[in-house]
Protein backbone atom coordinates (compact mmCIF):
# COMPACT_ATOMS: atom_id res chain seq x y z
CA UNK A 1 0.00 0.00 0.00
CA UNK A 2 1.40 3.43 -0.77
CA UNK A 3 -0.02 6.37 1.29
CA UNK A 4 0.00 9.84 1.30
CA UNK A 5 -0.74 11.54 4.40
CA UNK A 6 -1.95 14.54 4.94
CA UNK A 7 -2.99 17.00 7.94
CA UNK A 8 -2.30 19.82 9.64
CA UNK A 9 1.17 20.34 12.26
CA UNK A 10 -0.78 18.76 15.66
CA UNK A 11 -3.74 16.91 13.98
CA UNK A 12 -1.71 13.61 14.57
CA UNK A 13 -0.60 12.44 11.35
CA UNK A 14 3.01 11.21 13.54
CA UNK A 15 0.97 9.22 15.75
CA UNK A 16 -0.63 7.29 12.88
CA UNK A 17 2.13 7.01 10.67
CA UNK A 18 3.40 4.66 13.38
CA UNK A 19 0.54 2.99 14.52
CA UNK A 20 0.73 2.12 10.40
CA UNK A 21 4.44 1.44 10.82
CA UNK A 22 3.87 -1.38 13.28
CA UNK A 23 1.07 -3.22 11.44
CA UNK A 24 3.00 -3.52 8.15
CA UNK A 25 5.92 -2.55 8.40
CA UNK A 26 6.21 0.09 5.67
CA UNK A 27 8.28 2.49 5.82
CA UNK A 28 7.76 6.76 6.70
CA UNK A 29 9.66 9.05 4.15
CA UNK A 30 9.25 12.36 4.85
CA UNK A 31 11.16 14.78 2.40
CA UNK A 32 13.49 16.18 5.84
CA UNK A 33 14.72 12.43 6.14
CA UNK A 34 15.06 12.10 2.96
CA UNK A 35 17.72 15.20 2.58
CA UNK A 36 18.95 14.52 6.04
CA UNK A 37 20.28 10.84 4.40
CA UNK A 38 21.37 11.96 1.46
CA UNK A 39 23.58 15.20 2.87
CA UNK A 40 24.56 12.75 5.27
CA UNK A 41 25.67 9.78 2.90
CA UNK A 42 27.33 12.63 0.23
CA UNK A 43 25.03 11.23 -2.83
CA UNK A 44 25.85 13.37 -5.85
CA UNK A 45 21.83 14.32 -5.18
CA UNK A 46 22.72 15.55 -1.44
CA UNK A 47 25.57 17.43 -2.54
CA UNK A 48 23.44 19.41 -4.91
CA UNK A 49 20.66 19.47 -2.11
CA UNK A 50 23.31 20.94 0.54
CA UNK A 51 24.12 23.67 -1.79
CA UNK A 52 20.99 24.87 -2.05
CA UNK A 53 20.21 24.21 1.99
CA UNK A 54 24.21 25.83 3.03
CA UNK A 55 22.93 29.00 1.36
CA UNK A 56 19.40 29.13 2.78
CA UNK A 57 17.62 28.46 -0.39
CA UNK A 58 14.45 26.02 -0.48
CA UNK A 59 15.61 22.80 -2.23
CA UNK A 60 14.22 23.01 -6.27
CA UNK A 61 10.84 20.90 -6.76
CA UNK A 62 13.14 19.12 -9.53
CA UNK A 63 15.91 18.49 -6.91
CA UNK A 64 13.21 17.10 -4.64
CA UNK A 65 11.51 15.03 -7.09
CA UNK A 66 14.63 13.37 -8.43
CA UNK A 67 15.58 12.35 -4.48
CA UNK A 68 12.07 10.98 -3.95
CA UNK A 69 12.36 9.10 -6.98
CA UNK A 70 15.85 7.69 -5.41
CA UNK A 71 14.32 6.76 -2.48
CA UNK A 72 11.43 5.10 -3.50
CA UNK A 73 13.61 2.70 -5.66
CA UNK A 74 14.49 1.52 -2.49
CA UNK A 75 13.87 -2.26 -1.77
CA UNK A 76 11.96 -1.23 1.52
CA UNK A 77 9.80 0.93 -0.37
CA UNK A 78 8.64 -1.27 -2.89
CA UNK A 79 6.33 -3.33 -0.94
CA UNK A 80 4.50 -0.15 0.10
CA UNK A 81 5.00 3.57 2.26
CA UNK A 82 4.06 6.01 4.02
CA UNK A 83 4.40 9.85 2.68
CA UNK A 84 4.48 12.81 4.95
CA UNK A 85 5.66 16.17 3.85
CA UNK A 86 5.43 15.28 0.65
CA UNK A 87 3.92 16.12 -1.74
CA UNK A 88 3.33 19.84 -0.89
CA UNK A 89 2.02 21.12 -4.02
CA UNK A 90 -0.02 19.44 -6.82
CA UNK A 91 2.76 20.35 -9.51
CA UNK A 92 5.14 17.44 -7.15
CA UNK A 93 1.95 15.58 -6.31
CA UNK A 94 1.65 15.18 -10.39
CA UNK A 95 5.48 14.60 -10.40
CA UNK A 96 5.16 11.48 -7.81
CA UNK A 97 2.44 9.70 -9.71
CA UNK A 98 4.80 10.19 -12.90
CA UNK A 99 7.67 8.45 -10.67
CA UNK A 100 5.53 5.81 -9.89
CA UNK A 101 3.61 4.75 -12.56
CA UNK A 102 7.20 4.14 -14.02
CA UNK A 103 7.35 1.21 -12.30
CA UNK A 104 3.72 0.42 -12.33
CA UNK A 105 3.16 1.96 -9.08
CA UNK A 106 0.48 4.47 -7.58
CA UNK A 107 -0.65 6.04 -4.85
CA UNK A 108 -3.34 3.93 -3.37
CA UNK A 109 -4.68 6.26 -0.76
CA UNK A 110 -4.50 9.53 0.34
CA UNK A 111 -5.20 10.31 4.52
CA UNK A 112 -6.37 13.65 5.36
CA UNK A 113 -6.78 14.01 9.13
CA UNK A 114 -8.99 16.68 10.06
CA UNK A 115 -9.16 18.70 13.49
CA UNK A 116 -10.66 21.93 13.55
CA UNK A 117 -8.46 24.65 13.67
CA UNK A 118 -8.98 25.39 17.37
CA UNK A 119 -8.29 22.24 18.78
CA UNK A 120 -4.85 21.99 16.95
CA UNK A 121 -4.46 25.36 18.97
CA UNK A 122 -5.23 23.56 22.43
CA UNK A 123 -3.45 20.17 21.60
CA UNK A 124 -0.08 22.48 20.70
CA UNK A 125 -0.08 25.59 23.28
CA UNK A 126 -0.63 23.08 26.06
CA UNK A 127 2.46 21.29 24.55
CA UNK A 128 5.73 21.61 27.06
CA UNK A 129 8.97 20.05 26.16
CA UNK A 130 11.97 19.11 28.88
CA UNK A 131 14.79 20.95 28.23
CA UNK A 132 17.42 18.21 29.77
CA UNK A 133 15.67 15.39 28.31
CA UNK A 134 13.07 16.13 25.75
CA UNK A 135 10.29 14.73 27.09
CA UNK A 136 7.01 16.09 25.81
CA UNK A 137 4.57 16.92 28.01
CA UNK A 138 1.64 19.51 28.93
CA UNK A 139 0.87 22.32 30.54
CA UNK A 140 -0.05 20.51 33.57
CA UNK A 141 3.55 19.06 33.78
CA UNK A 142 5.41 21.57 36.35
CA UNK A 143 8.67 19.36 36.10
CA UNK A 144 9.77 16.96 33.72
CA UNK A 145 8.05 13.40 35.29
CA UNK A 146 10.91 11.93 33.40
CA UNK A 147 13.90 13.75 35.11
CA UNK A 148 12.84 16.11 36.74
CA UNK A 149 13.90 18.62 34.50
CA UNK A 150 12.24 22.33 33.49
CA UNK A 151 9.35 22.34 31.34
CA UNK A 152 9.20 24.97 28.60
CA UNK A 153 6.79 26.36 26.09
CA UNK A 154 8.90 25.90 22.42
CA UNK A 155 8.32 28.79 19.90
CA UNK A 156 6.82 27.43 17.88
CA UNK A 157 3.87 26.02 19.87
CA UNK A 158 2.98 29.55 20.89
CA UNK A 159 -0.68 30.62 20.05
CA UNK A 160 0.29 33.08 17.41
CA UNK A 161 2.47 31.17 15.50
CA UNK A 162 0.58 28.08 15.77
CA UNK A 163 -2.23 30.41 14.21
CA UNK A 164 -0.21 31.54 11.03
CA UNK A 165 1.50 27.39 10.94
CA UNK A 166 -2.22 26.50 10.09
CA UNK A 167 -3.00 29.40 7.99
CA UNK A 168 0.14 28.64 5.48
CA UNK A 169 -1.17 24.66 5.69
CA UNK A 170 -4.46 25.59 4.78
CA UNK A 171 -3.35 27.42 1.84
CA UNK A 172 -0.73 25.05 0.82
CA UNK A 173 -3.01 22.03 1.18
CA UNK A 174 -6.23 22.84 0.00
CA UNK A 175 -4.95 22.04 -3.60
CA UNK A 176 -3.14 18.89 -2.69
CA UNK A 177 -7.03 17.98 -1.09
CA UNK A 178 -8.71 18.17 -4.25
CA UNK A 179 -5.95 16.80 -6.53
CA UNK A 180 -6.59 13.43 -4.72
CA UNK A 181 -10.15 13.62 -4.33
CA UNK A 182 -10.25 13.98 -8.00
CA UNK A 183 -7.96 10.84 -8.24
CA UNK A 184 -10.48 8.94 -5.98
CA UNK A 185 -8.09 8.20 -3.74
CA UNK A 186 -8.75 11.07 -0.99
CA UNK A 187 -10.24 9.61 2.40
CA UNK A 188 -10.94 12.30 4.74
CA UNK A 189 -10.71 11.24 8.98
CA UNK A 190 -12.23 12.86 11.73
CA UNK A 191 -8.87 13.17 13.51
CA UNK A 192 -10.67 14.92 16.59
CA UNK A 193 -11.45 11.56 18.36
CA UNK A 194 -9.39 8.98 20.93
CA UNK A 195 -5.77 7.78 18.83
CA UNK A 196 -7.67 4.01 18.46
CA UNK A 197 -10.94 5.42 17.20
CA UNK A 198 -8.81 7.18 14.71
CA UNK A 199 -6.88 4.36 13.54
CA UNK A 200 -10.10 2.37 12.87
CA UNK A 201 -10.74 4.51 10.38
CA UNK A 202 -7.31 4.72 9.13
CA UNK A 203 -6.93 0.89 9.09
CA UNK A 204 -10.39 0.95 6.83
CA UNK A 205 -9.16 3.28 4.72
CA UNK A 206 -6.00 1.75 3.45
CA UNK A 207 -7.14 -1.73 3.53
CA UNK A 208 -10.23 -0.90 1.11
CA UNK A 209 -10.19 -2.57 -2.20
Amino acid sequence: MNIVLLGAPGAGKGTQAQLLIKEYGIPHISTGDILRAAVKNETPLGLKAKSFMDAGELVPDDLIIDLMRERLAQEDALKGFILDGFPRTTTQAAALDTVLSEDGRRIDCALAIEVPDEDIIKRLSSRRVCRVCGYTGSAADAVCPQCGGEMYQRDDDKTETIANRLAVYQRSTAPLINYYSGAGVLVEIDGNRAVDEVYSDVKAAVERD
